[in-house]
């Protein structure tokens, strides 16, 4: 029961990828995989998608400024 092995998609590759505390770069298959996915946050190639602000208001509700 515990020595059940989970194995799930790596989120880069979409290749199997063994999630457990063997597998250091858990959720990714590997290093590299983990690295194109820190890079592509570093490089804003990836974001958290937020609501911008209306273009007549840039700095937001101007009662509050």
């Amino acid at each position: 029961m515990g020595s059940e092995v989970k194995i799930v998609r790596c989120p880069q590759c979409n290749g199997d990828s063994i999630y457990a505390s063997s597998n250091p770069f858990r959720p990714f298959c590997s290093e590299r995989c983990k690295d194109l996915d820190l890079g592509a946050w570093a490089s804003e190639s990836f974001r958290v998608p937020t609501e911008a602000p209306p273009e007549s208001e840039p700095f937001g509700d101007p009662k509050l400024q």
